[in-house]
């Protein structure tokens, strides 16, 4: 997080990570068009001829709240091949919370474990830890065969204490839903460590929910948060990707 008090401006940095092909980009293309264009900057991708992301993606959103606060949102990706180990390093560095993007297919449960334990790697290389990052875990692609049923993933959410969150976003379905409850465990752990509530008098509330208003929803906050399957706010155990 970086803080202007001068300016009264406040960057808060997001990173989208999993593996490979599992929807990573998608979210954020979804989250693109969702967007008010008053609020969504340019979406930024950089891919490969087989159309997967090679370096990062960055959507930068900006809000600015009732008293004059402006907070900017970036969001990145990270390319989930193995051999692009280097720059995941490199942009998970100085992330504020992540949303990790799992493959509800069967065939990838092993694909997710790998990526988990390379997320967790990372941030120790970045000296940080697992264990105290805001996270929360997707699984996407529930539109596809042979994915796990909805009552093995919530069975699996329930032995750890991160929401979990299903998703189709190729439509669209659970993208808003995430990254909402991305910013709301990523926020509230900010805050508890910055005071920044007491500092700019934020009414963070209001503001997740303005930031969904301007994705395109208008439910209120408790029933966005309520759409995750299991899971508290704070600590994530591998389980829930395996």
């Amino acid at each position: 997080m970086q803080i202007d008090f001068g300016a009264r401006e406040l960057t808060i940095k997001l990173v989208y990570y999993g593996p490979a092909l599992s929807g990573k980009t998608t979210n954020l293309q979804a989250l693109h068009r969702a967007a008010d264009p008053s609020a969504a900057g340019r979406l930024m991708t950089l891919e490969t001829r087989d159309d997967r992301t090679l370096f990062f993606d960055l959507l930068p959103l900006t809000f600015r709240d009732k008293m004059g606060l402006s907070v900017r949102l970036k969001v990145f990706t990270v390319p989930g091949q193995v051999i692009h180990a280097s720059t995941r390093r490199l942009v998970v560095q100085g992330a504020d919370g992540v949303a990790f993007i799992a493959d509800s297919q069967v065939a990838e449960t092993q694909g997710n474990a790998d990526s988990f334990m390379d997320l967790k790697e990372n941030l120790k290389a970045s000296g940080m830890q697992l264990s105290r990052m805001p996270l929360v875990i997707q699984f996407n692609k529930r539109d596809l065969p042979s994915v796990r049923s909805d009552d093995e993933i919530a069975t699996l959410a329930a032995q750890g204490r991160e929401p979990v969150y299903l998703a189709v976003a190729t439509q669209g379905e659970g993208v808003v839903e995430t990254f909402i409850g991305l910013l709301h465990l990523t926020w509230s752990g900010l805050d508890a460590e910055h005071d920044l509530t007491r500092k700019f008098g934020f009414d963070a509330r209001v503001f997740i929910e303005e930031v969904a208003s301007k994705l395109g929803s208008q439910r209120s906050l408790p029933e966005l948060l309520g759409t995750c399957v299991g899971g508290a706010l704070d600590v994530l155990k591998p389980e829930a990707v395996r």
